[in-house]
């Protein structure tokens, strides 16, 4: 396609005056508006906001473009779909020059790098360029690092075509700016801006944990722990607000020159607590809050010299970061990981940094993709305000029972704020005293009126308080988002009140599932402080007395991500209560069933029910007293899952998306969406597409099937027509073999036959052995490893009255013996080894694996069974059926049994696209079998022709 001809007319128009623009006489802001801007109509873009959408859902936003300390305070443009930002431009004067000149390209790269945006476009019309900003920008970089474009005005006609797919509004919309954006990817890795600004709070963590232990000798953990917490937020705050224009730029970088610099820094506290009043600054008694202040922080020592140092590395040119347009999503997710870790000291009070013993076992900490966060607040809150105006919604509360760093709440309030502004502004007369005009087609909150907000509908517990004090922190710095030093003056001037809120009565530390109760059935008195502390109990009515007092108590809106842990963590003490205290209880439960539970029992009626959980429980036995109460106590709106798709970074956990509401409901109608793969644009519309209307009969029985209604018949027929396998073999399925430790009892086929030369008796010893990933449809493949049985109780009921069995073994079978005694240490660390480490576990059916049988795989994509003759031991990923019954086999094998099976059993993915299956013993029993009439020549026949095609197979 042609350049159209306003382009051909700016290229002529800049060719006729170039000598004038390069001279100096021409100033960035005329280039913005007489090329820049009709530049990017062209493109498609509303650069005016001709369509009066509200702030946050602009195309394009206008950032003043106002030079601090020698780096500009935001980006010229940043161009946006549906609120999200997708690339900045950083305009300059035509004298610039923009090929050889560092600064720009830097500056440019910082923004973008910061934003988490993977390109941005810097021109001066004379010059474009544009950078691949995922790599982190370094102040030595050349300015034509990390440029995957550049050309000269002139070549702008020629090159029209190449600009307008990529960065035109319509290809950004169809997926051609992504699509370009995957192409461009480097293979090796790059630093994003959250992995570096994690590990840059880290270093400030562990530069300023040793000195605080060091020069505060009297500090226990816990106090490290706050004052470490508290210092970190604190600068993070105000450098944040610096860079937004709140505070005045580089007071921090002040304190740099001279001494007794946290002297210095407590001053700024000081004057942040006078102009913000929130938790975040509190050093003293006020009459209207309740949260008793810190004097702890304000009386420890800290050195000059790690302060310095964090000082040095948050300014430009050191620093990388650009605060003004670090996504407040972003910030959450590096606390989310930083939060993983805490202070331990040791004997001589020294400091040192290890993660907490529940993130160490969860594997790590996983944040919750926003795509996720904003799919569950849309479909609670969004659906909490229908019908609703200004004055009713003042009345909705919406809560996070675990809010780890805020990011469902942030999002809720986001959603809130940009639904206020919406119904405001339709009216703007009536609701002049809390919306005020940005410009002649926008409007904007008053700070007094974002206050109310937050303070009215946002509400969060979780069990550590160093979480509580992020999430307050990033919903503090979400209130002062758009505001300047000058904004909030006018607004303290006219209210007569600080700039921030006080969130002590909104989000709180403590434990969402135990209460007070717990202490009921305990000796208080043999808890400590420490274990009391752990424990942090929390009785909802009590902390939320507003809420539960009334006409209708609950909360109208429970959302959030609860942690993938087992109860084990709480200790036993909590199985105990938990048993006593949660009708969903089972002693296997993962800590999210118990969350489910209690975020029903705080909801009022008819409110609404997010969260984003494990799968497991829809299938799984410990879910079963879940699934009954999901679906007696709740309608269920839709459940969105993930299988095992890569939702969370690390190791499968495999996600669904539950939406119900309190409501009695005699029969449900739901929509379940199995997400094939996350290459979607955006998660609403995959499950307009693909979801499934179902009902209540897809609920039915002993696990959820989740199928349609003529999949339902289809199975009812088969159960109806059929007996469950455990029935039909009348014979116990039996788990393979678990040694403890394969490297010493698993040998592979020339270790065997050594062993064997040596001591020709040892063979009765050896078991040809193998796993369920050897167990193919019809076929066994890689028998070539081997198993040293020795049971539990052979060796008594061998040696007779030998005083010294290690000696008698080594006597009769020194090969064997030989072999196993390098791993005696190991071996004997083994909780259920036999009478002797060099025996294996007692089992009553090792004489079941000397038969014909069955046998097949813990885990598989499909039917896989097979049939062995060979009288294989197999270890504990697979089963073996004791029966010799080739009509079973094939009926096993079946398609049929496949999706019967993939419908009731729990599923670790989806089967249809890969995922795979647990042949777990619980649901493998209940697979329907038709029996044979031995008395009908029909069923007899048919039966002879199953069992022919089995050999078939099996040859």
């Amino acid at each position: 396609m042609a350049a159209p001809k306003k382009i051909k007319e700016l290229v002529e128009r800049f060719i006729r005056n170039r000598d004038a623009y390069l001279s100096g006489g021409y100033n960035e802001a005329q280039v913005r508006q007489e090329f820049i801007n009709p530049m990017f109509i062209e493109l498609g873009w509303d650069i005016y906001n001709e369509a009066g959408f509200a702030e946050g859902y602009k195309d394009v936003v206008h950032e003043d473009s106002l030079r601090i300390g020698g780096a500009h305070k935001a980006p010229d443009y940043s161009f946006r779909v549906g609120g999200k930002r997708k690339f900045f431009l950083e305009a300059k004067k035509p004298s610039v020059n923009i090929k050889e000149d560092i600064h720009p390209a830097y500056q440019t790269r910082r923004y973008a790098w910061s934003a988490k945006l993977p390109l941005s476009i810097l021109t001066d019309f004379d010059e474009f360029a544009v950078y691949d900003c995922r790599a982190e920008p370094l102040k030595t970089d050349k300015a034509s690092t990390a440029r995957i474009i550049y050309f000269k005005h002139t070549e702008l006609v020629d090159r029209w075509d190449e600009i307008r797919s990529i960065f035109s509004k319509d290809a950004v919309y169809k997926g051609d700016y992504d699509r370009y954006v995957e192409s461009t990817k480097k293979k090796r890795g790059t630093a994003e801006v959250d992995d570096t600004f994690l590990k840059e709070i880290e270093r400030w963590r562990e530069m300023l944990a040793k000195n605080i232990a060091i020069r505060n000798g009297t500090l226990d953990e816990r106090e490290i722990n706050f004052v470490l917490g508290r210092t970190i937020d604190r600068i993070i705050f105000l450098r944040m607000c610096e860079d937004r224009g709140v505070e005045d730029y580089g007071r921090l970088q002040a304190l740099q020159n001279g001494t007794k610099v946290y002297d210095r820094l407590k001053q700024l506290y000081y004057l942040a607590d006078e102009r913000f009043n929130s938790g975040l600054f509190h050093f003293k008694e006020e009459k209207d809050m309740k949260e008793p202040p810190d004097d702890l922080s304000m009386s420890v020592t800290i050195d000059d010299k790690p302060l310095k140092d964090i000082f040095k590395h948050l300014y430009y040119p050191d620093s990388p970061f650009e605060f003004s347009v670090l996504p407040p999503a972003i910030l959450g997710q590096v606390y989310e990981q930083f939060l993983g870790k805490v202070i331990r000291l040791t004997k001589g009070h020294r400091a040192v940094v290890e993660y907490k013993p529940e993130v160490k076992k969860a594997g790590g900490v996983y944040y919750t993709p926003e795509y996720i966060v904003e799919y569950i607040v849309k479909n609670t809150v969004g659906k909490a305000l229908e019908g609703k105006n200004p004055g009713t919604a003042s009345k909705l509360r919406i809560v996070d029972p675990a809010c780890g760093s805020g990011s469902f709440l942030l999002n809720a309030y986001q959603f809130l704020l940009d639904w206020y502004i919406e119904k405001y502004s339709k009216n703007p007369s009536k609701h002049k005293k809390v919306i005020y005009k940005v410009n002649k087609k926008e409007w904007r909150l008053t700070t007094a009126e974002r206050k109310r907000i937050l303070l009215n509908n946002i509400y969060g517990v979780d069990i550590d308080a160093q979480a509580v004090e992020v999430t307050k922190l990033s919903l503090l710095l979400k209130v002062l988002e758009g505001e300047t030093g000058e904004t909030l003056q006018q607004s303290l001037k006219l209210y007569h009140e600080r700039a921030l809120p006080d969130l002590y009565e909104n989000i709180k530390c403590g434990n969402s599932l135990i209460g007070s109760d717990f202490y009921d059935n305990q000796q208080i008195n043999f808890l400590d402080d420490e274990e009391r502390y752990r424990i942090n109990v929390f009785d909802w009515e009590d902390e939320f007395p507003d809420i539960f007092s009334r006409k209708n108590p609950g909360f109208d809106v429970v959302i959030g991500n609860p942690p993938y842990v087992r109860q084990e963590t709480l200790g036993e003490q909590f199985k105990k209560y938990a048993e006593l205290k949660y009708e969903t209880y089972s002693g296997t439960n993962d800590l999210y069933v118990y969350f489910i539970e209690r975020s029903h029992k705080i909801l009022r009626d008819n409110g609404h029910f997010g969260m984003i959980c494990s799968n497991k429980f829809m299938r799984a036995n410990y879910g079963k007293k879940l699934r009954e109460y999901l679906t007696i106590k709740s309608m269920i709106h839709k459940i969105v899952d993930f299988g095992e798709l890569s939702v969370f970074k690390g190791p499968a956990t495999f996600p669904a998306i539950i939406l119900t509401s309190i409501k009695k409901v005699n029969k449900q109608n739901f929509i379940y969406a199995p997400i094939k793969s996350l290459s979607f644009s955006a998660l609403e519309n995959e499950v307009k597409k693909i979801g499934n209307k179902l009902d209540s009969r897809s609920l039915e029985g002993d696990n959820w099937t989740l199928a349609r209604k003529g999949e339902i018949e289809i199975l009812e027929k088969m159960r109806k027509s059929g007996v469950p396998l455990g029935e039909y073999v009348d014979k116990k399925i039996f788990r393979g073999i678990l040694t403890g430790y394969n490297k010493a009892f698993v040998i592979d086929k020339e270790t065997r036959k050594r062993l064997i030369s040596e001591d020709p008796k040892s063979a009765e010893l050896i078991k040809r052995f193998i796993t369920g990933n050897d167990v193919r449809k019809y076929h066994i493949r890689n028998q070539k490893r081997y198993l040293i049985l020795v049971p539990k109780g052979w060796t008594n009921a061998m040696m007779g009255i030998n005083k010294n069995p290690w000696k008698w073994l080594r006597s009769n079978y020194p090969s064997i013996s030989t072999y196993l005694q390098p791993f005696e240490k190991e071996a004997k660390k083994r909780w259920d080894k036999g009478d002797y480490w060099w025996e294996l576990r007692a089992c009553d059916y090792y004489e079941e694996f000397e038969r014909h049988k069955i046998i097949f795989p813990d885990i598989a994509k499909e039917s896989r069974m097979s049939f062995d003759k060979d009288n294989l031991y197999i270890g504990n990923t697979g089963y073996i059926i004791p029966v010799n019954d080739l009509y079973l086999l094939g009926v096993l094998n079946s398609k049929l049994i496949y999706n019967y099976y993939k419908r009731s059993s729990m599923v670790l993915g989806d089967p249809d696209k890969g995922g795979r299956l647990r042949w777990i013993y619980q649901d493998v029993v209940r697979i329907p079998i038709r029996t044979i009439d031995e008395q009908s020549n029909r069923d007899v026949t048919n039966r002879g022709k199953m069992e022919k095609m089995v050999k078939q197979m099996l040859q």
